[in-house]
């Protein structure tokens, strides 16, 4: 069994996933970069391969430590990939929305595929029956929303989610809650119908931290996959270290 660890650093958490053969078998928290953080982890699993995906400045020994201890592979513009990127510059494209495009044409193949991610913003993925990476869109997570409102505001206070909100806000918590969380579900419908309405063959994935909640409230037909971007790094880590 070739026992394969994908990590995801992102602007919140620094997360992995182990992956058994291609089965995906856990996700795992990590409190930090640190070096001594990452030999536990390859101490614990032994794997054979790794692959990094990182929106931050992360610890850089890391991948000295990944590489000499497994098949390690980085994730850039250069990365070997089953899909093209004909964009201005492919070198701007986010290391996240690569590994979501990547899931998508290993998953979907031969679809118009919208992978929708729910983070720190919500990014709209674009990928077309022809395995090319168009590009999409990006707007504020929920976090973000709410915390936009405390700061940029004199009176409106710090506010967290709360799934039983009702539509109609009967007091300023639960206005500012209907305004992000019922904001953020019509604005993904209207984004998937517009798409819908333009491409046929058309497919939808919701990803990310609040996929089970959101994937309940959206009138449109979608996948939801909370794990769908370490399916994308497993894939790109098949193909790159060979």
């Amino acid at each position: 069994m070739t026992i394969t660890i994908c990590f995801d650093f992102g602007n919140t958490r620094l997360k992995a996933a182990i992956f058994e053969n291609e089965k995906f078998a856990e996700e795992i928290v990590l409190p930090n970069d640190d070096e001594s953080t990452i030999e536990k982890v390859l101490v614990s699993y032994k794997p054979q391969k790794t692959i990094l995906s990182s929106v931050i400045e992360h610890n850089a020994a890391i991948e000295a430590l990944l590489a000499s201890q497994t098949s390690f592979h980085k994730l850039s513009h250069n990365t070997k990939a089953n899909f093209t990127t004909p964009v201005g510059k492919p070198e701007t494209i986010g290391a996240d929305r690569l590994a979501l495009s990547a899931a998508a044409v290993y998953y979907y193949p031969g679809q118009n595929n919208l992978v929708i991610s729910l983070g720190s913003c919500i990014t709209y993925n674009f990928i077309n029956q022809y395995s090319q990476f168009i590009g999409g869109s990006i707007s504020p997570g929920m976090e973000m929303r709410f915390k936009a409102m405390e700061i940029f505001t004199a009176k409106l206070p710090s506010v967290k989610k709360d799934w039983n909100f009702p539509l109609i806000g009967y007091d300023t918590k639960t206005n500012m809650q209907a305004g992000v969380i019922a904001g953020m579900t019509f604005e993904i419908d209207g984004f998937i119908d517009a798409y819908a309405a333009k491409y046929g063959n058309f497919n939808a994935v919701l990803t990310g931290g609040d996929t089970s909640y959101f994937a309940g409230q959206l009138k449109s037909k979608i996948f939801a996959d909370p794990y769908f971007l370490f399916k994308g790094l497993y894939a790109l880590s098949e193909t790159n270290n060979l």
